[in-house]
């Protein structure tokens, strides 16, 4: 009498397709899986917060202030003005005169703090003795606080006692009045900001040279490229990227410019340094016009986002 066999294949089949608590173990993986993803929530919670808080609703309050008179003194009602202040903005003689200066001193200055912190870059890649001090000297300047940096270049600039102009009366030329006369006292800011600013964009030069593969260079070199060769045909090609992440960062931040200028010049002299931000602030707290010079910011703003649109199309397109 023969027996079934009962260990064979088909007799372990349904228990290998459904094993006992299959069920109940997804179950608990997938809980699992959605506990770890919502508790995402809470990390994020935070940020989301001191977002809304210090830049959504000011933001927000900002463009509703644009629209109305209100007043620094509390005299003004805050009455609802509609688009007067943009259409006043957009008529100001001041406010065309501040955008053109800060256009004047973004091209002074992006210029020179590209290629300036290139060649400064190449210089320390370049395996010079004492590569420390040349890169601590390139970079030290930009850690200054710019309290410091307006000391320092107020007085190496004073007329009689400066510096400056003591070294230009040392090769026989004259003294110039670099804060006070309308027709350098720009040259005098970007030639600071040019001194504190250019060791950003040599650090971000310098990382970008080291990531060039060195093989590239030992090809040309077998080729018989020179050092000029390589440099036109292997580095400045590897480094496209970098310098237009370069230059869109430093057109942005001159076109925001500040700090330096408001304490070496006060936008002056007769307002020939004054850059737009500097306008929306006297607008605001000096002449108390808060709705008014809301509505210069938000102007202001909409020029910045098209630069920057433009910059990033210009970019993309060399890049395809």
């Amino acid at each position: 009498m023969s027996t079934v066999p009962t260990t064979g294949p088909a007799s372990l089949a349904p228990e290998a397709a459904t094993p006992p608590d299959a069920g109940a173990s997804g179950a608990r993986g997938l809980g699992k899986r959605s506990a770890k993803g919502g508790s995402g929530g809470l990390f994020v919670a935070p940020f989301m917060i001191f977002f809304g808080l210090f830049l959504l609703v000011p933001l927000g309050y900002g463009l509703w202030m644009s629209f109305t008179d209100a007043s620094l003194t509390g005299h003004g009602d805050g009455s609802f003005a509609g688009l007067g202040n943009y259409a006043e903005a957009l008529t100001d003689s001041e406010v065309w005169k501040s955008l053109g200066n800060t256009a004047v001193f973004t091209v002074l200055s992006s210029v020179p703090l590209v290629v300036l912190a290139l060649a400064m870059a190449l210089l320390v890649h370049a395996n010079l003795p004492g590569q420390w001090l040349w890169r601590f000297a390139f970079f030290a300047p930009y850690v200054l606080p710019v309290a410091v940096v307006w000391q320092v270049w107020s007085m190496m600039f004073q007329p009689d006692l400066g510096l400056v102009n003591n070294f230009l009366n040392a090769i026989g030329l004259d003294s110039i009045g670099w804060l006070v006369d309308e027709k350098w006292a720009m040259y005098a800011v970007v030639l600071v900001t040019v001194w504190w600013t250019a060791g950003f964009n040599f650090l971000l030069y310098l990382a970008a040279l080291q990531a060039v593969p060195d093989h590239l260079y030992e090809a040309a070199a077998l080729d018989g490229a020179g050092a000029w060769r390589r440099l036109w045909s292997i580095t400045l090609p590897q480094l496209t990227r970098t310098t237009g992440l370069i230059a869109v960062l430093q057109i942005l931040a001159s076109l925001k410019v500040f700090d330096q200028i408001y304490l070496l010049t006060r936008g002056g002299p007769n307002g020939s340094t004054r850059p737009i931000l500097e306008y929306i602030y006297d607008t605001g707290f000096t002449g108390y016009r808060l709705g008014y010079a809301s509505a210069i910011s938000y102007v202001f703003f909409a020029i910045l986002v098209i630069l920057s649109l433009a910059q990033f199309k210009l970019f993309s397109r060399k890049e395809a």
